[in-house]
């Protein structure tokens, strides 16, 4: 079975920025209370006539460019979201005939803020057995068309955007076994409320306190499965959920100083599914990260699931 390399990356997010002020005059919060809480500052907004599959296809086309592959190549086309309308054709299927993507297999896969995680994991076994020579992977989410505007406890949290990622077959192994699972008894943590119109919901402290005593072990899992310590990390990207969250497991893995840590939180809010690859895209088009460099993905979310695997950086 051949290896499997992240080969490029790619990420798109809306014009609009929300502003901590921006929801102060919305809802009853202010700046320096959402700081305190999220550490989050701004977050991306999409509008109206910009739907999941536009965000998608934004990125996805520039990691298809990066890597520099024709469309033809690409022989597997996946997409995580939780906040897509659409749900047949899937949104990877209309990303593929937005590219120009011919005969490439195409699904969606829902596992909330875990998904982009899960769906790279799937892809690179996909690659690895010989289903396709090329993948591509997005996490694309409009969380905004999920939120109640009317509550000050998850309004200020959400933000849209997309990442991706071109998976390709290698002769050394880029990507490490992945570990995943999920808590079905805390299932109900992380949601959105099934009705006409669906609505994002979480029990806060729930969350904060499982991925605080249980994500710190399975990183280390992560890595040791990979063969390498937290400490040999080039970067560190988790689910961009919350910064109080990012900093409390940066601390119980006392990582040296050398380790990038992805805060993208600060600029673009919770994103779902597409915050692991949007802050990795970005991490890497700023060059703090080396080419090759290991790199741990850790993400966590709806279903309380969880996925994380150590990748080098393209």
């Amino acid at each position: 079975m051949p290896g499997t390399r992240i080969a490029a990356l790619g990420h798109h997010q809306p014009a609009r920025v929300l502003t901590n002020d921006d929801l102060a005059q919305m809802v009853d919060t202010s700046d320096d209370w959402i700081r305190r809480r999220t550490g989050i500052v701004t977050r991306r907004i999409a509008g109206a006539d910009e739907s999941v599959t536009d965000l998608a296809a934004a990125a996805a086309g520039k990691a298809l460019a990066a890597a520099g592959l024709d469309p033809a190549d690409i022989g597997l086309v996946t997409v995580a979201t939780c906040s897509a309308i659409d749900r047949c054709p899937s949104i990877a299927a209309q990303v593929a005939g937005r590219l120009g993507i011919p005969g490439a297999v195409a699904y969606d896969l829902n596992n909330g803020c875990a998904g982009f995680c899960t769906a790279l994991a799937t892809a690179g076994h996909s690659v690895a057995a010989g289903a396709a020579r090329h993948a591509l992977v997005i996490g694309a989410e409009k969380m905004s068309d999920v939120t109640d505007w009317t509550d000050r406890s998850t309004c200020v949290l959400l933000g849209d955007g997309a990442g991706a990622a071109v998976v390709s077959a290698a002769d050394d192994e880029g990507l490490g076994p992945v570990v995943w699972g999920s808590d079905p008894t805390r299932a109900q943590a992380v949601r959105l409320l099934d009705d006409w119109h669906p609505r994002f919901a979480q029990d806060g402290q729930t969350v904060f306190r499982w991925v605080t005593s249980e994500l710190p072990a399975l990183a280390r899992e992560a890595c040791a499965r990979a063969g390498i310590e937290p400490g040999d990390l080039a970067g560190l990207v988790t689910h961009q959920a919350n910064l109080r969250i990012i900093e409390n497991v940066v601390k119980q893995l006392d990582l040296p100083g050398h380790v990038v840590i992805g805060r993208d939180v600060v600029d673009s809010g919770n994103t779902s599914a597409a915050s692991v690859p949007l802050a990795l895209s970005k991490m890497a088009e700023r060059g703090e990260l080396p080419s090759g460099g290991p790199v741990l993905l850790l993400s966590f979310g709806g279903g309380m699931s969880w996925a994380g695997q150590v990748v080098r950086c393209p």
